[in-house]
Order: structure tokens, then sequence, then C-alpha cells
């Protein structure tokens, strides 16, 4: 373990990258837009669901309630 936690890389991240870091909130609906996604398909479209996401400029929120209900969850 490198001893980093989660938020802190994520807050470098955001830095180095020129953004402001998530909210816990927006933490927690990108960890359960991801969670749908690997459990609808195969885990590795939950980094690429979350990619998606971003690259669309859909807010977390509505991204993982359009995932939920394309996997049934709605």
């Amino acid at each position: 373990m490198t001893g980093v936690t989660r938020d802190e890389w994520v807050a470098d991240f955001a830095a180095e990258l020129g953004v402001d870091p998530p909210d816990a909130t927006t933490v927690e609906t990108l960890l359960a837009l991801a969670g749908t996604a690997a459990h609808a398909s195969e885990r590795t479209a939950a980094p690429i669901a979350c990619y998606l996401a971003g690259l669309a400029t859909v807010d977390p929120a509505t991204a993982a309630a359009i995932a939920a209900a394309m996997a049934g969850e709605d």
C-alpha cells in the first residue's frame, strides 16, 4: 500500500488535470454507476462507463440513472 488514500489521490489527480475534485456525493454516485456497469456486464465496463459519462458531459446522477434503467434496476 502506498499510504495515499483514494480521496488524496483523486484530489492530486484532479489538480493535475486542472479541475476540482468531486464531492463525496459525486464520488458515491460514480461508484454506483461503476457498480451497475460492472454487474450488468463485464467488470471492465465500470471505468469505461464513467469515462463515457464524462466524455458526454452527462452529470453522474443522470448517467447512473441511465445505467440503472439499462440494467433493469429502475
